[in-house]
């Protein structure tokens, strides 16, 4: 792959406001284009997220920002790690490089047309090339620190039910071993076979317990879907009826750059969304284990209580520990929703509860649910003075913080 130069650096930068008018346009084709040259690699992506278009949108949002900071590749922030793990998690190798890079410049070509000249297609291609090399490199260093590479078996060893829409799965090594250790926060990728589809589906689930070498424990959500809008979750469907106790299903090493700082004695204040709750468990739950005294704010809002999980674990911590305090917020309350045991407030999550319940200097937030809500709550947090870099989020699926 050859290395970008100055001239070449600055035609990409120039190109990115086409990419902002015609990037989905150009990565729906690439998506269309590789699956139909490589078909084995649709067992990589969330088919789901390329029916619903979020993939190639998340994809063009991608290179328009690599394109425009091409110059500067130190303002996409933690992007690459992030995207790096990601990568990893799913086993993206070194030889799928050029076939995205192939169909990707064919893409811009084939849509473009003429608009795209010689030496524009050239600097792309040394563009793609130098981040290619980057992603490589990181994800190198992550293969060999985790616990294996590929997929390993494990064995369902529990399965419980923590609210109308969430189950957890509690999963041992199938060769006997201890399970691996992880940093709170971290995630899987579980793979599966979806039968209507004809391919296995990798799906990236938080873990949602301490690391203590027993088990890795996943907590699904159920993906009701919208009736001609959003397909109902394959995968998770699958998990919940099909998967049962002392079932073998495929795992990756734990991954991800959203986690827990430990070894410091800042207040630690957690915020979920819906299923986003379950890396804040994991992440509460290790600091239990490890005997510390942190200040510990656990924030939570859901639509109703038949869909709120783990509840009655957040209660007990909270009751056994000083340090703790938990708020709960139902946007819908039931009739027999309890105040003060179930929730505590009524409504979304504003930002003067952000500032009453969850403000607290020099604390580090961590945030997890859906991206609107992620995004209201970082918003709110910088709004009150926290510097951006004591806010972390996680984002699954197909979507970025704007």
């Amino acid at each position: 792959m050859s290395q970008i130069n100055a001239e070449q650096m600055a035609r990409v930068k120039a190109t990115a406001p086409v990419l902002a008018e015609h990037g989905p346009t150009i990565t729906r084709h690439f998506y269309r284009r590789m699956f139909a040259r490589h078909p084995e690699l649709k067992n990589l992506f969330n088919q789901t997220h390329q029916t619903t278009g979020s993939q190639p949108e998340t994809l063009a949002r991608a290179v328009y920002a690599y394109a425009a900071n091409i110059d500067n590749l130190g303002a996409l922030g933690g992007a690459v790690s992030r995207i790096a793990h990601k990568h990893a998690s799913l086993n993206i190798r070194p030889e799928h490089y050029p076939i995205v890079g192939e169909n990707l410049l064919a893409s811009i070509v084939e849509v473009l047309g003429d608009a795209v000249d010689a030496d524009t297609l050239e600097a792309w291609r040394a563009a793609y090339g130098q981040l290619a090399q980057i992603l490589i490199g990181v994800e190198a260093n992550l293969y060999v620190g985790a616990a294996w590479t590929g997929f390993r078996p494990f064995k369902v060893t529990r399965k419980v039910r923590e609210s109308d829409e969430i189950t957890s799965f509690y999963l041992t090594p199938a060769d006997g071993g201890a399970a691996p250790s992880f940093e709170p926060g971290q995630y899987v990728t579980v793979k599966r076979f979806v039968g209507d589809l004809g391919v296995d589906q990798p799906r990236q689930y938080s873990l949602s317990d301490a690391p203590h070498g027993k088990w890795l424990r996943i907590s699904v959500k159920r993906e009701a879907g919208k009736p001609e809008v959003i397909p109902a979750g394959k995968v998770s469907t699958l998990m919940h009826d099909g998967v049962e106790e002392g079932a073998i299903v495929e795992v990756t090493a734990p991954m991800g750059d959203f986690s827990l700082k430990r070894g410091v004695e800042t207040p630690v204040v957690l915020l979920s969304g819906g299923v986003g709750l379950t890396p804040m468990v994991s992440m509460a739950s290790a600091l239990i284990a490890d005997g510390s005294k942190r200040e510990v704010r656990f924030v939570h809002a859901c639509r109703e209580g038949a869909v709120h999980a783990f509840r009655d674990w957040i209660n007990d911590v909270a009751h056994r520990n000083a340090n703790v305090t938990r708020t709960v917020l139902y946007e819908r309350v039931g009739l027999n929703d309890r105040p003060g045991v179930d929730h505590d407030l009524e409504g979304r999550l504003t930002p003067a509860h952000i500032e009453c319940y969850a403000f607290v200097p020099d604390a580090d937030y961590y945030i997890c649910g859906p991206i609107a809500f992620m995004k209201a709550q970082r918003d709110s947090l910088i709004a009150l003075g926290v510097a951006p870099e004591r806010v972390h989020t996680e984002i699954f699926g197909s979507g970025a913080l704007e």
